[in-house]
């Protein structure tokens, strides 16, 4: 089980200084009915101590938001603690074997998988939350086999976010498809841009999100039954809509639209504020902190636009992420456990978090909040978020994205044709399987 990198500490954490328009999907029947217990959890006081463990970053206000229910509920302590987000997994994983892990932990919609089974997490009751009350594919998230381990906290994906400056110069509009991409990325290098794209070159567990992304883009799969690793499902990585994700990718350095020394993942933003790249394809936290870069307020606002990602032959996907809870299932205090998760996930504690850090809630209604409300570069996120899929729900996901991340360099260098890399994806996700039986 790897831990959190520091990239991943930044992805996974987004603070952002920002309000924001976003609403959601409704639920399919089927996954909206998955719960896991026949467990009922009523509205009586919380009493006794629940020990909380987060990651530090947008948990670091947590006992400001929490204020409230301590108030109505002043025979429970909360007891929190903040880990470092590079050190989080590694920690968590360490005090669960141990059998001293937390009541509640924190998890990661897009890293989570691991954990997800009865050995270390208990099933959400049975009426805790409605499913339909959270965007999609963030519920999905939590769910094996019909049984939801994990409700979810916060949201975020990735969408296209471009220098809107150098797009008006050029007479250029956002691309929606595929093919249009390299025409706008070399449309702004025309007006200015030395590259069109910043494209992350790190080449590891991310970049083999942004592939798998790609993938369902493609009209792809990443497991015969979706993304659940339950019933024998088996991985379909030598799919042609992998090999065309592959290229895809690959044609962003070929083109020279992209630069493959640069920017890493914390250059990202210096370099688009210098005009060294155009575009990102990118969290919306970043559009809180490019006018800090720029170190110019209203910088953002004049030279910044965002659009959902262009759509392939499956059209415009992006994958879901942000925060989730979950009881632990050595939880000495399950019954008050989830009564604070249930407080949690409630749009108005969603509403007041954001407020205090700026973390964009999963509760769909949240956004209809006055504060929340009205964002204009947020609209593509809105936009982006009703079209998510959550990453396979197996406990080899991580290990098998990493290996998409390196065989993705491979194709983008020239090094490998991208029908070979998908060979060998197939053949290391085969070998080391969904760590499911």
């Amino acid at each position: 089980m790897s831990h959190l990198s520091r990239r991943a500490a930044l992805r996974l954490t987004a603070g952002l200084a920002i309000g924001g328009a976003l609403a959601g999907c409704g639920r399919s029947g089927d996954t909206a009915a998955a719960s896991g217990s026949a467990q009922k959890v009523d509205a009586s006081p919380a009493t006794g101590t629940v020990n909380v463990w987060a990651a530090q970053g947008d948990a670091d206000v947590l006992g400001k938001v929490v204020e409230p229910f301590k108030k109505a509920n002043p025979g429970l302590v909360v007891k929190t603690t903040l880990i470092p987000n590079g050190e989080y997994y590694t920690k968590l994983q360490a005090a669960i074997a141990s059998g001293r892990g937390p009541d509640i932990a924190q998890f990661f919609p897009e890293s989570q998988a691991q954990f997800l089974d009865s050995s270390t997490l208990r099933a959400v009751p049975d009426g805790l939350v409605d499913p339909g009350s959270f965007f999609s594919s963030l519920w999905d998230a939590g769910v094996v086999g019909d049984v939801a381990y994990t409700v979810p906290w916060y949201a975020y994906t990735y969408a296209l976010v471009y220098r809107s400056d150098l797009a008006k110069k050029a007479g250029a509009q956002a691309p929606k498809k595929w093919e249009e991409m390299t025409p706008f990325l070399k449309a702004l290098q025309g007006a200015g841009a030395a590259h069109g794209l910043g494209a992350d070159i790190g080449w590891d567990i991310f970049n083999g999100q942004d592939v798998a992304m790609y993938a369902w883009q493609a009209g792809g799969s990443l497991l015969s039954s979706g993304n659940s690793g339950s019933d024998g499902a088996k991985w379909t990585l030598d799919s042609p809509q992998l090999v065309d994700a592959l290229k895809y990718n690959a044609s962003f350095f070929t083109e020279g639209t992209a630069d493959p020394s640069g920017p890493t993942f914390l250059d990202a933003q210096p370099y688009f504020v210098s005009g060294k790249t155009a575009a990102m394809i990118t969290g919306p936290w970043v559009i809180g902190q490019l006018d800090a870069v720029a170190k110019q307020k209203g910088w953002t606002a004049s030279h910044v636009g965002t659009a959902p990602l262009p759509a392939g032959a499956g059209g415009s996907v992006s994958f879901s992420a942000g925060g989730s809870w979950g009881v632990l299932a050595g939880s000495g205090n399950a019954d008050a456990s989830w009564k604070l998760v249930r407080y949690l996930a409630t749009a108005g504690t969603q509403v007041a978090q954001y407020k205090a850090y700026g973390s964009l809630p999963a509760v769909i209604s949240a956004w209809d909040d006055s504060a929340i409300k009205g964002q204009p570069l947020l609209d593509a996120f809105f936009t982006q978020l009703k079209n998510t899929r959550a990453f396979p729900q197996v406990g080899t996901w991580q290990q098998v994205a990493t290996r998409l991340g390196k065989e993705m360099e491979a194709v983008a260098k020239g090094k490998e044709t991208a029908e070979k890399a998908a060979a060998n994806i197939q053949a290391y996700a085969e070998s080391v399987g969904t760590g499911t039986t």
